[in-house]
């Protein structure tokens, strides 16, 4: 059955076709997105949602959405989707942070143009009749200094185009190296030096904790007097009230914003000063933008719900296309590995470890914890998957770490799970065969090897003779066929274990006869999920 797929805002024919030829069921309604009745009334019978910025996914919404997969934001800003929701729900959300990113970085450039020469002031002058040639004297962009805050995605192409201008150009980022620096012909610096130096100042980072109101009162009386402060990121980088303060008392000498604090913008403190620049949010306005991000949102969601793939998502790790088929039986390996922890293990879980050992510490490590995380919760909540599975651990207080090294053994790789309880700690390892196969390679430190089986039991007694025999007589009274027998041992006469691969379930009938046995400490049922 094909994957269908809600587009409830407005997306090119172009974009639809995409759905349709990836093999996707398309609903194509436009308006819906403003009809929030309607539809939660509806959303429950798609797996996939594409929206612009009309349509709010709001927890509400998310509750009703009881098939949903995966939300597609067709542009940079999730502001309309709730989150944590789409997450506890396992909902993967993705937006497009690449298809307007020339198209912002060239309106701060407008902006930063519109400033310096005082343009629309200019044009509403000459076109009333009047003209001002003094008034509206300007300063040239070239030879200037550019503080650019955030020097990422957007933030890079400003600083190119800047550099292109003729502009010497300072970058404020904490995440840009000195060698990435280099490369781009910026000059990386502190925040206050950049306040201090620069003529022009573009904002181009995300609305954090961190960055909100990064250039309030304090800052901006570190900037140099005469500075020119243009905004295309976010409303609330910068404190407008203070700006509005700084450019009356003629320490700012303009401002070109096209982001606000509160959206629709009806009213601001920086509306009707003089050579304060503003429009309405259109840093991704152009026809270009508009179509890439509808064609990238269409691209994104059906690679996702037919291959597998997953890019650009907010609360998922990416697994693209090439990479999905390899890491699929790994995934699975995961998946099975904190299944098996989580079904015998009936303690509150402390700590997680995970071992990346030799090949798969180069793989996507992050979407192998999600699965695993998915499988060690599974037995708990049923409905959990890799999206909420990280979510759900966070919230518990479960302190997690991954351990990454070259390989150490006669496996070209392996995973190893421990995790630890206020009494105990348990562990086990497995691997993938050329076959694509998981299978388990270590329990408890004790080496074996087991085929992965849709029903399986496991065991653990103190090593006695006779324990084979006990084993395949009392399941084969019960009509319980062993398709897969493997043993260990730590030493002679110490712990052992047993993994049988069963073709059925296994009754509590079953198990108490298993126990009957003294020597058996545990007989525990196993359930997996295995193709």
């Amino acid at each position: 059955m094909a994957p269908r797929v809600l587009v409830s805002d407005e997306l090119s024919e172009t974009a639809v076709q995409i759905f349709r030829d990836r093999g996707v069921e398309v609903d194509f309604q436009p308006q819906l997105g403003k009809d929030k009745d309607k539809l939660a009334e509806i959303i429950g019978n798609y797996d996939g949602l594409a929206i612009r910025s009309a349509t709010k996914a709001t927890e509400k919404l998310i509750a009703a959405a009881t098939n949903l997969k995966v939300i597609g934001r067709a542009g940079i800003g999730v502001d309309n989707v709730d989150i944590p929701a789409a997450s506890k729900r396992g909902i993967i959300v993705m937006n497009t942070p690449f298809g307007n990113s020339i198209t912002t970085a060239e309106h701060a450039i407008a902006l930063m143009f519109a400033v310096a020469r005082q343009l629309p002031q200019a044009d509403t002058s000459t076109q009333a009749g009047k003209w001002e040639k003094s008034k509206f004297m300007g300063v040239e962009i070239t030879g200037k200094t550019l503080g650019v805050i955030g020097a990422g995605n957007i933030g890079g192409i400003v600083c190119k185009k800047a550099i292109g201008l003729g502009m010497h150009v300072l970058a404020y980022d904490p995440f840009l190296s000195a060698e990435r620096a280099q490369e781009m012909g910026v000059t990386k610096v502190e925040l206050d030096e950049l306040l201090a130096k620069a003529d022009f100042i573009t904002l181009h980072v995300p609305m954090t904790d961190k960055t909100r109101g990064i250039l309030g009162k304090e800052n901006l009386a570190k900037t140099k007097p005469g500075v020119r402060i243009i905004n295309c990121a976010r409303g609330g980088l910068v404190d407008e009230a203070a700006l509005a303060e700084a450019i009356k008392s003629g320490h700012v000498a303009g401002a070109g914003f096209d982001v606000f604090e509160v959206e629709p913008a009806k009213e601001s403190p920086l509306f009707g000063l003089p050579n304060v620049v503003c429009t309405p949010h259109l840093g991704a306005s152009t026809t270009e933008a508009q179509e890439n991000v509808a064609l990238q949102v269409a691209e994104q969601m059906s690679d996702y719900l037919v291959k597998g793939a997953v890019s650009n998502a907010i609360n998922m790790p990416s697994i693209t296309a090439e990479e999905a088929p390899i890491l699929k039986p790994f995934i699975r390996l995961a998946d099975v590995l904190g299944a098996f922890v989580g079904q015998v293990t009936e303690e509150p879980i402390k700590e997680i470890e995970i071992l990346f050992d030799g090949a798969t510490a180069g793989m996507n490590t992050r979407a192998l914890t999600s699965a695993l995380l998915a499988g060690l919760i599974r037995p708990q909540v049923a409905d959990v998957n890799m999206v909420s599975a990280p979510v759900m651990i966070k919230e518990k207080g479960i302190v997690l770490s991954e351990v990454k090294r070259d390989k150490t053994g006669v496996f070209d790789g392996y995973i190893k799970l421990t995790v630890k309880t206020d009494t105990m700690t348990r562990s086990i390892a497995g691997t993938v065969f050329s076959d694509g196969k998981p299978r388990f390679i270590q329990i408890k430190g004790i080496n074996l090897d087991a085929d992965v089986g849709s029903h399986m039991v496991y065991l653990t007694n103190t090593d006695v003779p006779g324990m084979i025999g006990f084993i395949g007589t009392t399941l084969g009274a019960a009509g319980v066929n062993i398709a897969n027998f493997q043993l260990g041992r730590d030493k002679q006469g110490g712990d052992a274990i047993a993994l049988l691969y069963v073709d059925g379930p296994i009754g509590d009938e079953v198990l108490a006869k298993l126990m009957a046995n003294p020597a058996i400490r545990q007989a525990k049922p196993l359930v997996f999920a295995v193709d």
